[in-house]
């Protein structure tokens, strides 16, 4: 039995492992955090990624290891793949990491981005500014997700307050693009460069977090579906890349825009549990490994919603046809996400009705409880 080491014990880790046990796989994960939605489901460590001595102990016995959110630091990973295989590479890492070196990476294999400034003194920022013009974004360079490390500046009034905010740190400006939808691309390769494609997914964010993700993606069209799988072929090879990556479009004018990339199995993916024919979880873990990858065709429409901030009555959602609940373990807090629902069906018209069942459900919840908030 093959077992695969994991950096992070959260939630992708414990899908990952989900995925894996009915392929005879088993697991360890590596995580500093005291408790983690993962570790009842195989051995943990706890500890620093970037422990010697924990990372020898982590390696061993191994096949190969994986990580499931990218900010692990890469020099963790450099140390472990001295004792095992890890993918993806460092340098895959290394790119996701930082939002200066992914778009000068998308750029060199041949990729559209919004115009963007590099920020990292006052003075570039009002240079950035006369450059590509307001409204823009000013955004870390690392460390951003779910809305963290971004602040909107929408005129002069702005820029003092989103110094203040964001100022003392590696930065980027980035044009306030007015797209007309926002997708990603799920794609994968194994160690012998085999690659697969999910169909392009829509997605909807609010407040930075990503609330739900659609498939089949309304606004895909033959073009876009080529031109994204163009996009990501060109990321894999030019990382030689294995595993699973999530990239992320604006959707501008009927083109696509590359907005930013993860270098693991992303959220967006998550209705291929039960949308696709094999998920993004069983697919990284078959890229790993050098398997043959699976399928990637959608079973019927679906979409996913994430459970934020309030867990939801469980039973009323059980209840309801078509409807499939995970939820990671988590407590609960304001803009946490707790869980995921997706919402499959055998067309569009059945989607549409469970989704409005699904919603006088959670609208229900919601009025149980009006201390908390969620995405649904």
């Amino acid at each position: 039995m093959a077992r695969i080491g994991i950096l992070g014990a959260g939630q992708l880790g414990r899908m990952l492992a989900l995925a894996g046990y009915p392929l005879g796989l088993s697991f360890r994960f590596l995580d500093p955090a005291p408790e983690a939605p993962a570790e009842a489901l195989a051995e943990r460590l706890c500890g620093a990624y970037d422990d010697p001595k924990l990372l020898r102990q982590f390696a061993e016995g191994l096949a190969v290891a994986t990580f499931e959110f990218e900010n692990v630091p890469v020099t963790a990973v450099e140390k472990l793949s001295r004792h095992v295989a890890v993918f993806p590479s460092p340098n895959a890492l290394f790119v996701g990491q930082d939002r200066l070196h992914e778009k000068e990476f998308f750029e060199r294999v041949g990729m559209a981005v919004p115009p963007y400034v590099r920020v990292d003194c006052r003075a570039d920022l009002e240079a950035g500014i006369r450059r590509i013009g307001l409204p823009a974004i000013l955004k870390t360079r690392r460390l951003g997700y779910d809305g963290k490390g971004q602040a909107r500046i929408v005129s002069e009034a702005d820029v003092e307050p989103a110094w203040r905010a964001l100022g003392g740190q590696p930065l980027l400006l980035e044009r306030l693009v007015r797209f007309d939808a926002e997708v990603s691309i799920i794609a994968a390769r194994n160690r012998s460069g085999a690659t697969a494609f999910y169909p392009l997914v829509e997605n909807t964010h609010g407040e930075g977090i990503l609330l739900r993700s659609r498939v089949p993606a309304s606004c895909a069209t033959p073009e876009l579906e080529r031109q994204a799988r163009a996009h990501a072929q060109a990321v894999l090879a030019g990382l030689e890349y294995v595993g699973v990556l999530a990239i992320e479009f604006f959707v501008e004018n009927g083109v696509l825009l590359a907005n930013e990339m993860a270098p693991r199995v992303h959220n967006s993916g998550h209705w291929s549990i039960e949308g696709a024919e094999t998920s993004q979880f069983e697919n990284h873990l078959r890229a790993l490994l050098n398997w043959p990858l699976g399928h990637t065709e959608i079973r019927g429409p679906s979409v996913m919603y994430n459970i934020i901030g309030v867990l939801p009555n469980l039973e009323h959602l059980l209840a309801l046809p078509g409807v499939h609940v995970h939820l990671y373990g988590k407590a609960a807090r304001p803009r946490r996400k707790l869980g995921h629902v997706t919402v499959t069906a055998p067309d569009l018209a059945t989607l549409q009705a469970r989704e409005s069942a699904l919603a006088a459900v959670w609208n229900a919840n919601e009025a149980a409880n009006a201390t908390g908030t969620s995405s649904l």
